[in-house]
């Protein structure tokens, strides 16, 4: 049942307004981006894009709690062992889109109400991580320092390089 105040129609064009708009900021960054790009992207009108969203803000939430949901599903699913949290991890990354809209939600922590939905994201996939691997800290932190440099060496199409220094950041 939908919430009140919604429907389902209009629960799928949110849908398919955060589904736009991954891609646009994962291009452009939240500052970059405008809202009329996303609008078109959804194949909708601004003005309906406001009626779905108050701003760009909390579309650009919408976005962080969207792919903070496919990182969870991914790793929940994945199994206990850092290499099967790692393994699933480079999936989800293997997707461009989500790579670079991970790296931008990064970069617009200026804004609080992102700040705090990057915080929250962060949380999630810290909680999942720390469960799956039986709350050993040091494997928690090394997952993630593993993912942050896999992002890097994916973004810069490192594997493909052939040279020392890229040879030793992108053999992880």
């Amino acid at each position: 049942m939908p919430a009140a105040g919604t429907t389902v129609k209009s629960d799928q064009r949110r849908q398919g307004v955060v589904d736009a708009a991954v891609s646009c900021f994962a291009r452009k960054g939240f500052y970059g981006t405008t809202t009329n790009e996303i609008a078109e992207r959804a194949g909708i009108s601004q003005p309906y894009l406001y009626r779905l969203f108050a701003n760009k803000q909390t579309i650009f939430v919408a976005v962080v709690d969207h792919v903070g949901d496919l990182l969870t599903e991914a790793l929940d699913t994945a199994g206990t062992t850092e290499q099967a949290l790692q393994d699933a991890y480079g999936t989800i990354i293997e997707n461009g889109d989500i790579l670079r809209f991970l790296m931008q939600a990064n970069c617009a922590t200026d804004e609080p109400l992102i700040r705090d939905a990057v915080r929250a994201c962060y949380a999630r996939q810290v909680a999942v991580v720390d469960k799956l691997l039986d709350g050993d800290e040091e494997a928690v932190r090394r997952w993630f320092a593993v993912g942050m440099l896999a992002k890097v060496t994916t973004m810069l199409g490192l594997g493909e390089i052939d040279e020392p220094w890229a040879r030793t950041l992108a053999d992880t």
